[in-house]
């Protein structure tokens, strides 16, 4: 097929829309299923470069959760613990752990649920059953993949009254070395970002902590490809081979930075045993209770303990989380990694991000007050890479 026609593009009055190749080639995909809108294909063709670059770096299967052209969560098959498939709502699906591409997307998806409602998911490896069965009960717009097992492919059909978007992706597909587009009529040229993130770029330790495990290693360069196609300014935290919190599109580096450092405290305060053990009534929704989570860890828990609140969710009135419960939670956490797409301007960046446990930093380098960030790791003992490498997107 060398055209695909859209219903329209971004926004219904924006028609006609239609997908090519520059030389009249043949597209790189197929739609197997549904109908996929043009933001649709922005996040695949985004999430599916992610995840293909993550498998390349790390070796291990990579999925990812896309909204709005930057990724809600990103991450690679490590195995679930009992509490991490609780927090992750995959209790209930046996042998999860016999893939690692449904555990990737588990974490993926559980990095920031609110945000991935009704996502665009990208799986760097074939989806097998397992992957389809912590797909279907999600909230999703679709999926990206460069094939599909049957079993899998006939479960994703049912989704969205069998209009649930499925793409499979040519998997030797490479783009042309320079990447066009136009923007009021003027065309922009540039050469592709090809940018290899792997170990490689993490040896310039400016710190007097020169500590960098492998896990580091292996969540910074998880941290360093989400930011790659995350829309700039952006900061991801990561741990366990999944982002854990990502501030995107902020005009201003802290403003990023505490976004995503409050994503990734919400994230880690679903371990609480309060939140693992909230008294939801039968047959609430995961939307409801994703955001009942969500209220209930925030400055803002009376939305859903308020008398006559609380009664419309749980079986019982739930005792509230104390800030100084949050903050003793918190503050046992340790080891978490941090990606930023551009030098940190100033240190308070850094006192930010220890807060939610960072130890472990890359950044581009390059700011006149790199010294004075550098001070504030060595202060707070937190191992910093300079890599040199900017990675904006836009």
């Amino acid at each position: 097929m060398k055209e695909l026609k859209l219903k329209y593009g971004c926004n219904p009055n924006q028609n006609p829309a239609n997908l090519t190749m520059p030389d009249g080639s043949e597209l790189p995909f197929e739609v197997l299923n549904g109908n996929p809108g043009y933001i649709n294909f922005l996040d695949a063709f985004n999430s599916w470069q992610l995840v293909k670059e993550l498998k390349a770096a790390l070796g291990l299967p990579a999925a990812a959760s896309f909204k709005h052209v930057s990724p809600a969560g990103a991450a690679v098959g490590v195995e679930l613990s009992d509490v991490m498939k609780k927090k992750l709502f995959v209790e209930h699906i046996e042998n999860i752990n016999d893939s690692k591409l449904a555990c990737a997307y588990a974490r993926a998806r559980g990095a920031d649920r609110m945000s991935s409602f009704g996502d665009f998911i990208a799986l760097s490896d074939k989806c097998d059953l397992l992957t389809a069965m912590v797909i279907k009960p999600e909230v999703s717009d679709g999926v990206i993949a460069p094939d599909y097992d049957e079993d899998a492919l006939e479960l994703l059909r049912t989704k969205k009254g069998g209009k649930y978007c499925i793409i499979k992706m040519d998997a030797d597909y490479e783009a042309p070395e320079c990447e066009v587009k136009e923007v009021f009529g003027v065309r922009f040229m540039q050469k592709r970002n090809d940018a290899k993130l792997d170990a490689s770029v993490l040896t310039n330790i400016v710190t007097e902590n020169k500590e960098l495990p492998q896990t580091a290693v292996r969540d910074l360069i998880v941290a360093m490809i989400t930011l790659k196609y995350t829309q700039s300014n952006s900061v991801c935290y990561a741990v366990d081979g999944q982002a854990i919190g990502v501030g995107a599109g902020q005009q201003s580096r802290i403003h990023c930075t505490r976004l995503a450092g409050d994503k990734a405290d919400n994230w880690l305060m679903r371990e609480h045993e309060k939140v693992l053990n909230l008294p939801f009534r039968e047959g609430i929704g995961r939307p409801d209770r994703d955001n009942c989570i969500d209220c209930y860890i925030s400055d803002h828990s009376e939305d859903v303990l308020a008398e006559g609140e609380w009664q419309r969710f749980f079986t019982e009135r739930p005792s509230e989380l104390t800030k100084d419960e949050k903050k003793e939670f918190l503050a046992a956490r340790k080891g978490i990694a941090l990606a930023s797409d551009a030098f940190f301007p100033f240190s308070d960046n850094i006192t930010r991000a220890a807060r939610s446990g960072v130890r472990y930093i890359v950044q581009a380098g390059g700011s006149k007050r790199d010294g004075d960030v550098t001070d504030e790791c060595n202060r707070l003992g937190i191992t910093m890479v300079m890599n040199g490498i900017r990675l904006f997107h836009h």
